[in-house]
Protein backbone atom coordinates (compact mmCIF):
# COMPACT_ATOMS: atom_id res chain seq x y z
CA UNK A 1 0.00 0.00 0.00
CA UNK A 2 2.70 2.24 0.58
CA UNK A 3 4.51 1.46 -2.45
CA UNK A 4 1.39 2.02 -4.36
CA UNK A 5 0.97 5.68 -2.63
CA UNK A 6 4.44 6.52 -3.14
CA UNK A 7 3.82 5.70 -7.04
CA UNK A 8 0.72 7.70 -7.25
CA UNK A 9 1.99 10.75 -5.69
CA UNK A 10 5.31 10.17 -8.25
CA UNK A 11 3.18 9.73 -11.24
CA UNK A 12 1.06 13.30 -9.68
CA UNK A 13 4.37 15.03 -9.72
CA UNK A 14 5.78 14.02 -12.74
CA UNK A 15 2.59 15.09 -14.00
CA UNK A 16 2.55 18.88 -12.39
CA UNK A 17 6.00 19.49 -13.58
CA UNK A 18 5.28 18.30 -17.00
CA UNK A 19 2.91 20.42 -17.33
CA UNK A 20 4.56 23.46 -15.53
CA UNK A 21 7.53 23.15 -18.04
CA UNK A 22 5.51 22.38 -21.21
CA UNK A 23 3.06 26.21 -20.09
CA UNK A 24 6.76 27.41 -19.62
CA UNK A 25 8.38 26.55 -22.59
CA UNK A 26 4.97 28.00 -24.42
CA UNK A 27 5.40 31.33 -21.72
CA UNK A 28 6.22 34.37 -24.09
CA UNK A 29 10.03 35.62 -23.50
CA UNK A 30 10.43 37.76 -20.26
CA UNK A 31 8.80 41.30 -21.00
CA UNK A 32 10.69 44.30 -22.18
CA UNK A 33 11.11 47.25 -19.79
CA UNK A 34 9.83 50.36 -21.67
CA UNK A 35 12.21 53.06 -20.36
CA UNK A 36 11.06 56.25 -18.73
CA UNK A 37 12.17 59.33 -16.83
CA UNK A 38 10.68 60.82 -13.95
CA UNK A 39 9.36 64.04 -16.44
CA UNK A 40 8.34 61.74 -18.85
CA UNK A 41 6.20 59.86 -16.06
CA UNK A 42 5.36 63.46 -14.12
CA UNK A 43 4.04 64.67 -18.13
CA UNK A 44 1.24 62.19 -17.20
CA UNK A 45 -0.60 63.65 -14.55
CA UNK A 46 -0.17 66.78 -17.32
CA UNK A 47 -2.48 64.53 -20.03
CA UNK A 48 -4.56 63.67 -17.57
CA UNK A 49 -5.10 67.39 -16.16
CA UNK A 50 -5.82 68.50 -19.90
CA UNK A 51 -8.06 65.83 -20.30
CA UNK A 52 -9.98 67.41 -16.95
CA UNK A 53 -10.02 70.61 -18.73
CA UNK A 54 -11.56 69.57 -21.65
CA UNK A 55 -14.57 68.57 -19.86
CA UNK A 56 -15.29 65.38 -21.31
CA UNK A 57 -15.61 62.34 -19.55
CA UNK A 58 -14.41 59.97 -22.17
CA UNK A 59 -11.02 61.80 -22.42
CA UNK A 60 -10.89 61.80 -18.73
CA UNK A 61 -11.27 57.89 -19.29
CA UNK A 62 -9.24 56.98 -21.70
CA UNK A 63 -6.06 57.30 -19.23
CA UNK A 64 -7.20 54.70 -17.29
CA UNK A 65 -6.28 51.36 -18.08
CA UNK A 66 -9.29 48.70 -18.83
CA UNK A 67 -8.93 47.30 -15.15
CA UNK A 68 -7.94 50.56 -13.69
CA UNK A 69 -9.38 51.54 -10.21
CA UNK A 70 -10.24 54.73 -9.26
CA UNK A 71 -10.34 55.78 -5.56
CA UNK A 72 -12.00 59.30 -6.27
CA UNK A 73 -11.90 62.14 -3.75
CA UNK A 74 -15.13 63.20 -3.51
CA UNK A 75 -16.79 60.01 -3.81
CA UNK A 76 -17.08 57.11 -1.19
CA UNK A 77 -17.76 54.75 -3.85
CA UNK A 78 -14.52 52.42 -5.98
CA UNK A 79 -14.74 52.68 -9.39
CA UNK A 80 -12.68 49.73 -10.76
CA UNK A 81 -14.13 49.65 -14.23
CA UNK A 82 -14.21 52.47 -17.44
CA UNK A 83 -17.93 53.05 -16.90
CA UNK A 84 -18.24 53.59 -13.24
CA UNK A 85 -14.84 55.89 -13.65
CA UNK A 86 -16.61 57.79 -16.34
CA UNK A 87 -19.61 58.17 -14.20
CA UNK A 88 -17.45 59.74 -11.79
CA UNK A 89 -16.18 61.98 -13.74
CA UNK A 90 -19.47 63.14 -15.85
CA UNK A 91 -20.50 64.76 -12.21
CA UNK A 92 -16.87 65.79 -11.13
CA UNK A 93 -15.99 67.93 -14.60
CA UNK A 94 -19.18 69.89 -13.74
CA UNK A 95 -17.17 71.89 -11.58
CA UNK A 96 -14.05 72.30 -13.90
CA UNK A 97 -11.08 71.39 -12.02
CA UNK A 98 -7.91 72.26 -12.45
CA UNK A 99 -5.14 70.39 -11.01
CA UNK A 100 -1.69 71.58 -9.64
CA UNK A 101 0.63 69.58 -8.03
CA UNK A 102 2.29 70.80 -4.59
CA UNK A 103 4.73 67.98 -3.78
CA UNK A 104 5.61 64.57 -5.60
CA UNK A 105 7.51 61.85 -5.33
CA UNK A 106 8.60 59.87 -8.54
CA UNK A 107 9.39 55.95 -8.79
CA UNK A 108 9.85 54.01 -11.90
CA UNK A 109 10.31 50.43 -12.37
CA UNK A 110 10.21 47.64 -15.04
CA UNK A 111 6.97 48.89 -16.74
CA UNK A 112 5.74 50.30 -14.19
CA UNK A 113 5.82 53.89 -12.74
CA UNK A 114 4.17 55.61 -9.26
CA UNK A 115 3.37 58.95 -8.99
CA UNK A 116 2.61 60.08 -5.46
CA UNK A 117 2.38 63.16 -3.32
CA UNK A 118 -0.22 66.04 -2.83
CA UNK A 119 -2.16 68.49 -5.30
CA UNK A 120 -4.37 71.62 -4.96
CA UNK A 121 -7.51 71.05 -7.23
CA UNK A 122 -9.06 74.44 -8.21
CA UNK A 123 -12.88 74.71 -9.44
CA UNK A 124 -14.60 77.49 -11.28
CA UNK A 125 -16.42 78.03 -8.25
CA UNK A 126 -13.25 79.20 -6.50
CA UNK A 127 -13.88 76.45 -4.38
CA UNK A 128 -10.09 74.64 -3.45
CA UNK A 129 -9.38 71.28 -2.35
CA UNK A 130 -6.12 70.33 -1.17
CA UNK A 131 -5.35 66.89 -1.48
CA UNK A 132 -2.71 63.66 -1.72
CA UNK A 133 -2.53 61.35 -4.32
CA UNK A 134 -1.24 58.21 -5.65
CA UNK A 135 -1.15 57.22 -9.90
CA UNK A 136 0.21 54.25 -10.32
CA UNK A 137 0.89 53.49 -14.10
CA UNK A 138 1.50 51.07 -16.20
CA UNK A 139 2.69 50.71 -19.97
CA UNK A 140 0.10 48.50 -21.83
CA UNK A 141 0.15 48.34 -25.43
CA UNK A 142 2.97 50.87 -25.92
CA UNK A 143 1.46 53.47 -23.50
CA UNK A 144 1.74 54.91 -20.15
CA UNK A 145 -2.05 54.06 -18.51
CA UNK A 146 -3.65 54.45 -15.01
CA UNK A 147 -3.81 51.18 -13.37
CA UNK A 148 -4.46 52.69 -10.12
CA UNK A 149 -5.95 56.13 -8.94
CA UNK A 150 -6.10 57.29 -5.13
CA UNK A 151 -6.86 60.60 -4.08
CA UNK A 152 -8.23 61.70 -0.86
CA UNK A 153 -8.73 65.15 0.95
CA UNK A 154 -6.00 66.48 3.30
CA UNK A 155 -7.25 65.44 6.65
CA UNK A 156 -5.64 67.85 8.64
CA UNK A 157 -6.67 72.17 7.93
CA UNK A 158 -3.85 74.21 7.00
CA UNK A 159 -2.97 76.72 9.68
CA UNK A 160 -4.47 80.29 8.30
CA UNK A 161 -2.10 82.57 7.73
Amino acid sequence: MKMLRTLSLSATTAAVLAISTSAFAQAPAAATCSPATEPQIAALFDRWNDSLRTLDPDKVVANYAADGVLLPTVSNQPRTNPAEIRSYFVKFLKGAPQGTIDHRIIKIGCNVAQDVGTYTFKFKDGKKVHARYTYVYEWVNGQWLIAHHHSSAMPEVAARK
